[in-house]
């Protein structure tokens, strides 16, 4: 079985972001990066895949050299293959999508998978944007999913109040949601390998802006709360300052 995962380099969670000088990108000084975590899922569910299937994991970046370190700790979880599409760019979802769509067609893969949502940008849309480009099924925000000797594949997806079950054939995309499977921590084993792994690179298929970014700014900083009483008689005003200035009722 051949399984890609695509997998993102974006800044760690607790990065505080701040706007560039250009107000159309941010500032990366000091910013620390990270595997994107709903990504992490996706490794961790071909990993298990291939143990039980057998075949090769791919993992697919896109990106600049930065992703190179993203796409190592892919290897020391465990990954066969590492592949860079170099792209120094800014990418817009087409963009990234239809880089990443190109090669897979030339891969084949049985399985794609991908975190259900980057956490950079939280578009939650290159999975079924790949799916689309090359017109195979998609299943988006899967929590269990389970690949038959057929090649058929049950899975549930997490909806607003409860899971949803559907099924599909291979080749198929999948976007991993938290709750599909416990990611494992790469073992010093691993890591110490991944440091000798080749890291394939070429350039990402090259695709016209959709999406073109035209301002970024920090949302304005919340006023200050003020406290209108401390009894029964302040009802009156805060009904008045709810009406006349919040305009919530």
């Amino acid at each position: 079985m051949k399984i890609a995962v695509c997998i993102n380099h974006v800044p760690d969670t607790e990065t505080k972001i701040k706007v560039a000088p250009d107000n159309i990108s941010i500032d990366r000084t000091g910013v620390n990066y990270m595997l994107s975590p709903y990504d992490e899922f996706a490794l961790e569910e071909a990993l298990r895949l291939r143990e039980r299937f057998k075949g090769e994991v791919t993992a697919v970046s896109l990106g600049g050299d930065p992703h190179r370190d993203t796409l190592r700790k892919a290897l020391a979880m465990g990954v066969d293959r590492a592949l860079l599409l170099k792209e120094d760019g800014e990418r817009d979802s087409f963009g990234v999508a239809s880089g990443l769509a190109e090669e897979l067609k030339t891969m084949s893969p049985d399985i794609v998978l991908f975190g259900k949502q980057s956490i950079d940008y939280d578009n939650a849309q290159v999975g079924t944007l790949v799916a689309a480009l090359l017109g195979i099924p998609s299943v988006s925000v899967v929590v269990r999913m389970e690949v038959r000797d057929d090649g058929t594949v049950s899975c549930d997806r997490e909806i607003e109040g409860g899971h949803e079950t559907v099924q599909t054939k291979l080749p198929a995309v999948f976007t991993a949601q938290k709750g599909l499977n416990e990611p494992r921590y790469p073992s010093l084993k691993g890591i110490m390998a991944a440091k000798n792994k080749p890291i394939e690179a070429k350039p990402a298929a090259a695709v016209p802006a959709r999406v073109v970014t035209v301002l970024m700014r920090r949302p304005p900083a919340k006023t200050p709360g003020r406290v209108v009483g401390t009894d029964k008689s302040a009802v009156p005003e805060l009904i008045r300052l709810l009406h006349e200035e919040a305009k919530v009722i």
